[in-house]
């Protein structure tokens, strides 16, 4: 086990060249390769989720093995749904245990011809691509965004195109927003045509330039920094972000108002890449309370902050977090114990800390779990307590591969202590 010992500097005051949009990378290289593949993304994120799917796109190997990249097993199931040729897609072991049933049932509705290798509702899956004619189709909004946006971006290339009727309750829409966006950058006649409807013409996709801005994601740990900072006068300039920005965990700007982080755009102009300035602005709200359900990505983020800085919590809409990388509640409730920090969950979908502490035991470092998302959102702590250990810092490189570098960059000594 390799395991870093990060110690905090006492001044913030760096520029940061954050990594490109994941979300918008992985789904702008699905629409390319729908539209014939004639104009690679330009600014495409350099994170493990993407090269695994420039890596399926370029070679298209009979087994495609896209590690632990959920979006790109849910996007690339989709998209060997519509071509010719038969390929098995699998994942690690942890892939093989994260439900794909739903999407597959949809696809399998659509008239796509998918068989379980393994476990039924779960990965491997061996898929034979075909034409499929489309329709009307109804399936659960409180799923993954993700299974909504892998039948969205193949709307346009059904024969009847696609309309998508979502039932109950739907999370994540920035999401889908994000990805209906996308779609009409590449020409798609994509839009809601009802509060729960999404109706999708069978239009091609138009092959363009496209330059992919900036990540939002990978911005909220340097606001997380900023907050923590002891230093009045931190300030950290972020690279490459949109004001208006479509993507959903733009909402970080918002949230960390509410806890002394102040966002000063470059320019006024929206919709174009422009540098970010976060500063203290040092008015907190005694309590937060939020529901994460549009952006439930940013929940370890703020767990880990607003327990740093005193302030009570309770989060909502945090159901998707039991599928991810890891079970993410149960790990924020052990790492954050590790720090002193008691945290309660109700009903698997809801975090609180109404203050509650327990006796530190920092000694054995923080577990990450195979989740980048642990070590990108617990690094920062490092600033309150002044040195933090993180075990398995690597998994980084599953959004944000130069974030150790970057950590250096401003001032942090990132020390590897351990390693066998």
């Amino acid at each position: 086990m390799e395991q870093y010992r990060l110690t905090a500097p006492k001044q913030l005051n760096q520029t940061i060249c954050l990594p490109a949009s994941k979300s918008i990378s992985n789904r702008a290289l699905i629409i390319y390769a729908l539209s014939g593949g004639m104009h690679m993304p330009k600014n495409l994120s350099d994170c493990d989720d993407t090269e695994v799917i420039i890596h399926a796109l370029r070679h298209m190997p009979k087994e495609i093995n896209i590690k632990a990249a959920g979006t790109a097993m849910r996007f690339m199931t989709a998209y060997l749904s519509v071509m010719r040729g038969t390929h098995t897609i699998t994942g690690t072991e942890r892939m093989k245990q994260r439900p794909i049933g739903i999407l597959v049932d949809a696809l399998r509705s659509l008239g796509a011809d998918i068989d379980y290798v393994g476990a039924e509702g779960y990965p491997p899956l061996r898929i034979t691509g075909k034409t499929l004619k489309g329709g009307l189709l109804a399936i659960p909004g409180n799923v993954s965004s993700q299974y909504i946006s892998a039948l969205l971006m193949i709307g346009p290339m059904l024969e009847d195109g696609l309309t998508l009727q979502l039932t109950g309750d739907i999370i994540s829409r920035p999401y889908i927003d994000l990805t209906l966006w996308t779609m009409g950058e590449f020409g798609a006649d994509a839009e809601w045509t009802s509060a729960d409807t999404i109706t999708v013409k069978h239009k091609p996709y138009q092959g363009r330039d496209y330059f992919i801005e900036n990540d939002w994601s990978g911005a909220s740990y340097w606001y997380e920094m900023v907050a923590l900072s002891k230093s009045r006068d931190a300030e950290i300039r972020l690279t490459g972000l949109m004001d208006g920005s479509k993507q959903g965990d733009s909402v970080t700007r918002y949230i960390f108002s509410l806890l002394g982080v102040k966002t000063t755009f470059q320019t006024k102009e929206e919709g174009v890449p422009q540098a970010v300035t976060i500063t203290k602005n040092g008015r907190c709200v005694p309590r937060l309370e939020y529901d994460f359900v549009n952006s439930p990505d940013l929940a370890q983020t703020f767990v880990v902050t607003c327990a740093a800085k005193g302030i009570p919590f309770h989060f909502k809409g945090l159901s998707t977090l039991k599928i991810k990388e890891t079970d993410r509640i149960e790990a924020l409730k052990r790492e954050m114990r590790k720090l002193g920090f008691v945290l309660h969950d109700v009903d698997d979908c809801e975090l609180f800390w109404d203050g509650e502490r327990c006796e530190p035991s920092m000694e054995e470092g923080i577990d990450t779990y195979d989740d980048h998302r642990m070590a990108l959102a617990f690094a920062p702590y490092a600033l309150v307590c002044g040195g933090l250990k993180i075990n398995n810092p690597h998994v980084v490189t599953k959004s944000y591969p130069h974030f150790w570098d970057d950590l250096k960059l401003a001032g942090f000594d990132v020390e590897t202590i351990n390693e066998e």
